[in-house]
């Protein structure tokens, strides 16, 4: 956008008149018309346009520069997504939840942890799982999340929940403290059993904690369309949960070649290279 301003004013705008030419002929007020002498007064009407003047200087300046510059700073401004806080990726936090009338269920991945090695890259040293979380209901639509019970679902679990039937069950038993002091104490057994009308299966978590003194159970039913949401769900995680995502994201396959050609015994135990 170019804006051309002046610096001198324009002269105010004169109309069509009738003038006498006693007046025109002041040298002062029109130079052209001095040399017009007349014993007497005629008038005759002119056109004011041909007595503009011109003006003696003017400025030009660009204002193209402030225009994209207003609008990078409007682009930024409607991104919608949320800037990284000190260097580091932003972190999101997803779940899915199932509501009924006597619990409510919560689904959420974790991912999986890795550890740094001397060479610089990373090495899986805990895999990802999905954590369920079973509430009670304390009124109508009202769940108690004070007292839920959790329930850690691995990989394989994973894999046993998506390929189960409709007509089929399924049974997973945790000791968070196998292998410690208080191994037994605590007990959890989570049941996928299919609802007689053959609709859906019904998730029941039962847990007994002898430490504190108490036996509970939450069962929930899961509708056949509740259930393929989970399935769909898990299965899309599923490869996440492994870190495989992140072998993924760092394999360039000029880097697998030049690997490959530097160490021609590379990939030498693998079948399709005898």
């Amino acid at each position: 956008m170019l804006q051309l301003q002046f610096l001198s004013s324009p002269p105010p705008p004169v109309s069509a008149q009738t003038l006498n030419l006693n007046t025109i002929s002041n040298p002062k007020l029109f130079p052209h018309f001095s040399s017009l002498k007349s014993p007497q007064n005629h008038a005759f009407k002119f056109n004011p346009l041909s007595l503009t003047s011109k003006p003696s200087k003017f400025s030009l300046k660009c204002r193209q520069s402030e225009y994209f510059d207003q609008k990078q700073r409007f682009n930024n401004s409607s991104s919608t997504s949320p800037p990284p806080s000190s260097g580091s990726p932003p972190r999101y936090y997803v779940g899915h939840s199932i509501y009924k009338g006597k619990a409510a269920l919560t689904v959420e991945p974790k991912a999986p942890e890795f550890v740094p090695l001397d060479s610089g890259a990373f090495k899986i040293s805990r895999e990802g799982f999905v954590l369920l979380q079973f509430a009670p209901a304390a009124g109508v639509r009202q769940y108690d999340w004070g007292r839920k019970q959790v329930f850690s679902l691995s990989v394989t679990e994973i894999g046993t929940l998506i390929s189960l039937g409709t007509k089929e069950s399924c049974e997973f038993f945790h000791d968070p403290f196998k292998g410690k002091s208080d191994e037994g104490k605590v007990r959890k057994v989570l049941k996928v059993e299919p609802l007689p009308d053959g609709s859906g299966h019904f998730f029941n978590l039962g847990v007994q904690n002898k430490l504190l003194n108490m036996d509970e159970s939450i069962y929930i039913p899961i509708t056949r369309a509740e259930f393929t949401v989970l399935k769909s769900a898990f299965s899309f995680i599923l490869p996440y949960l492994l870190g495989w995502h992140a072998f993924a994201n760092s394999t360039k396959p000029d880097e697998t070649s030049r690997v490959n050609n530097a160490n021609p015994r590379y990939g030498g135990d693998y079948e399709w290279s005898r």
